[in-house]
């Protein structure tokens, strides 16, 4: 189940005219209110009549609902919220009656703000059903005191109270509220114009695939720079005003990608993903553990690293276990270095080819991320695991059984440690994460079974990024 917010308005009578009219996106059929506030009376007193040429009076309602209005101290322009809850299509099978509809929608204002009792008189409102899968709601958002109720933030509320009442009626599809832990996704001036040029990806994408990579296989800002450069991206550093040498910010483009006037576009790290500001970075990064400045590279190394990767990753999973009560700003630090070592990992053997384990790298890289973009401090832990994600990146790529083996295995451990991470979000009621990390975890098994290969050879083949534009995320919507 889904609430929907729609636009406010300003038209009480037009919007009832269109919800016991015949539609227009779908037909409505036998309209009805399965609720109002408390103190409105019977619904059948309510219910628009029936006149002799055949249609409804929406006047006596229309009153009703507006008279707050009319009578309250400089109420807003636009006074008419409207919302509507839907079924999910697996839901839809269920005959649910109107009494349960009103319940669900009751509950479901309650916890927003909207409802309340009749020793609280508050808004107007009804719920009206034209159809099996959904109920619409009207209010208008002047109290009986003649306040305005603003109900700002009104579509994340709505979001948390329709999860609540779908996990009461045990309703199959339940949409948890957000969390904040998303990345910014492209804007669909991006998409289309990437789809112009031919790119498989949107710029910010592509760049945002770029940065983690960065960020997983570099322990301090100059590394982080030097590598952005190396893999092509164009960098623009942020200086404080007051002092030119304090660097405050970072900003990245890609070399092809430009505005109608040939200058590159640039994105901040925070217009990439929330916790890719130079502030959280540093944060992000600590004091590094010291690595050889030049390590040897080879096929014994790369097993060697491999090894002590997998190691390190078992005890961070017992670290989470451990520290999730607790000390659970020590767990959120130790899943982010282990979603920077799968980064590395992916690169390592998938090169620049867009695999499951690039996949799975970036749904384990969701589920790591602390809410609203916090970052927590750097542990010894996570140092530990950050040393290792820098030592697969500094290893190179993978060229043989041996060392294609070992990397299996390490991929069978963080599958281990993605299991620990979804036990994490569940236990803490983050569901989209929760998600995410299970999603990881199966992607990491299909690898590690060998059903979906993940060793890209040979090394020099041309990098076949997976689409984002076309086939991705988003489309353009239709005229």
């Amino acid at each position: 189940m889904i609430t929907r917010v729609h636009r406010r308005g300003s038209r009480v009578g037009g919007l009832l005219r269109y919800l016991w009219g015949p539609g227009k996106a779908e037909e409505h059929t036998n309209p009805r209110l399965v609720a109002a506030w408390d103190g409105a009376g019977p619904l059948t007193d309510l219910e628009p009549k029936v006149t002799a040429s055949g249609k409804r009076d929406f006047r006596a309602l229309t009153a009703l609902l507006e008279q707050l209005v009319r009578a309250g101290y400089r109420p807003p322009n636009k006074f008419v919220w409207h919302a509507s809850m839907r079924l999910a299509p697996e839901d839809r099978r269920r005959t649910i009656s109107d009494s349960t509809w009103a319940n669900m929608a009751v509950q479901m204002l309650t916890e927003v703000g909207v409802a309340t009792t009749a020793t609280d008189p508050g808004l107007r409102w009804i719920a009206m059903r034209h159809a099996d899968d959904h109920v619409h709601i009207v209010a208008t958002l002047v109290r009986e005191d003649g306040r305005t109720n603003w109900l700002r933030n009104d579509y994340p509320r709505c979001v948390k109270a329709t999860y609540n009442v779908a996990r009461r009626y045990n309703l199959h599809r339940r949409v948890p509220p957000a969390d904040r832990t998303a990345h910014r996704r492209p804007h669909p001036v991006e998409v289309s114009k990437a789809r112009r040029t031919g790119r498989a990806q949107t710029p910010r994408d592509e760049l945002r695939r770029r940065v983690r990579a960065a960020v997983a296989a570099a322990a301090s800002e100059e590394e982080f720079f030097a590598r952005l450069r190396e893999a092509g991206v164009l960098v623009r550093l942020r200086r404080s005003s007051t002092d030119p040498r304090n660097v405050t910010g970072y900003a990245v483009a890609l070399p092809g990608a430009r505005t109608a006037g040939g200058q590159p576009v640039y994105f901040g790290g925070g217009r990439l993903a929330p916790d890719m500001t130079l502030p959280k970075l540093r944060l992000r990064w600590g004091t590094p553990t010291s690595l050889p400045t030049a390590p040897t590279v080879g096929r014994a190394e790369r097993v060697e690293a491999m090894h002590q990767a997998a190691k390190v990753v078992t005890a961070a999973a017992n670290d989470i276990r451990r520290d999730a009560r607790t000390v659970p700003g020590r767990a959120q630090a130790t899943a982010v270095a282990a979603a920077d070592l799968l980064t590395s990992l992916a690169y390592s053997v998938e090169g620049d080819r867009r695999g499951p384990l690039h996949r799975a790298a970036e749904a384990f890289d969701r589920a790591a991320r602390d809410l609203y973009g916090r970052v927590s401090r750097s542990t010894s832990r996570s140092q530990e695991m950050r040393a290792m994600s820098r030592l697969v990146a500094l290893m190179g790529r993978i060229s043989g059984d041996d060392d294609a083996m070992a990397a299996l295995a390490l991929v069978m451990d963080l599958a281990r440690l993605a299991d620990t991470l979804e036990q994490l979000r569940q236990a803490q009621q983050r569901l989209h994460q929760a998600e995410a990390a299970r999603a990881a975890a199966a992607a990491l098994r299909l690898v590690a079974g060998g059903r979906q290969p993940a060793v890209a050879l040979p090394l020099t083949a041309m990098p076949t990024p997976e689409p984002t534009v076309g086939g991705g995320r988003r489309a353009a919507r239709g005229r």
